[in-house]
């Protein structure tokens, strides 16, 4: 039996689908049970837990083959590190008391640094607490920069005309669809091949710029003049607050976007056809971007 934590988001939705397309008994855990409706259909097992609540999750944990994790992100905290501090310690917490064998947690490329990268500097953690677990094999996958991020871009286009965000338009960025994320979380906990505790690194399709990005955007939106603006903190640091960041979170999040342009954060692993997957950004962009743009030109 699997167990699927954050199993109705971008990732965990793709492994618990997939691992049920193999005829796998699947464990779903979300705070809220009308979320896994869908899942449930397909035969799922549902079991409602909050991710800080360790007592609920090792029951959830027993009995598992494997477990897959994740700290969802909540950005309206005021305290962010304290959060992901105190799920991770629940999760971890709940492996060891539910004598877990094998785990795929979802980090990030930059989870190498202990510090200076923002979010991720909690993933760091997130993955060394799960480190320590005596008897657990782990597979710590590390994926670049979600294309998702880039759906951002639809509300900045529709107010001002250009694509905008702090990170250098000229930065190339290892840019990975989520859905490939689920699907390589899913061929690892169907194959449990690793021991121990290894690291994985996904780089998506290929490396691109925000640049290059907006032009894919601008060709498939028929926006022969969209051009990429590369704004100041100061600039950005509002709008994330007025998007419903709490002000420490967007802190947070700018200290990675300084990071990446920097390079201080950047993927370790050379590109190889292991580390590569599937989905390109143009597919990406015609499939997520696009109908997004229109949905909100036609809800204007």
């Amino acid at each position: 039996m699997y167990v699927i934590t954050g199993a109705t988001g971008n990732t965990g939705s793709v492994v618990a689908n997939r691992l049920l397309d193999a005829g796998k008994k699947v464990r779903v855990v979300s705070r809220n049970p009308e979320h896994l409706k869908d899942l449930v259909a397909r035969g799922a097992e549902p079991f409602v837990a909050d991710l800080s609540d360790q007592a609920a999750l090792t029951k959830a944990f027993t009995g598992a083959e494997a477990v897959y994790v994740m700290i969802p992100p909540d950005m309206s905290t005021q305290d962010p590190s304290g959060y992901q501090n105190k799920v991770g310690d629940a999760i971890a917490g709940a492996l060891q008391a539910a004598s877990v064998k094998n785990a795929v947690l979802l980090s990030s490329v930059g989870a190498d640094k202990e510090s200076g990268t923002g979010p991720v500097a909690g993933l760091h953690k997130f993955e060394k607490k799960l480190n320590a677990i005596t008897g657990l094999n782990v597979l710590h996958l590390r994926p670049g920069y979600f294309m998702e991020n880039t759906l951002g871009q639809v509300g900045a286009i529709k107010g001002f005309g250009k694509a905008a965000g702090p990170l250098r338009g000229d930065l190339k960025l290892p840019m990975i669809a989520t859905r490939d994320i689920g699907q390589a979380a899913a061929d690892a906990l169907l194959k449990l091949d690793f021991k121990g505790q290894q690291t994985r690194e996904l780089l998506g399709h290929r490396d691109l710029s925000y640049n290059e990005a907006t032009a894919i955007i601008a060709k498939a939106i028929h926006d022969a003049d969209l051009q990429y603006v590369h704004l100041p903190n100061e600039q950005i640091q509002p709008m994330l607050v007025q998007m419903g960041m709490s002000t420490n979170s967007a802190d947070l999040i700018l200290e990675m976007c300084g990071a990446l342009n920097s390079g201080y954060m950047k993927a370790l692993e050379p590109r190889t056809a292991k580390n590569t997957t599937p989905t390109s950004f143009e597919t990406f962009v015609a499939e997520e971007f696009v109908p997004l743009f229109k949905g909100q030109s036609e809800a204007a």
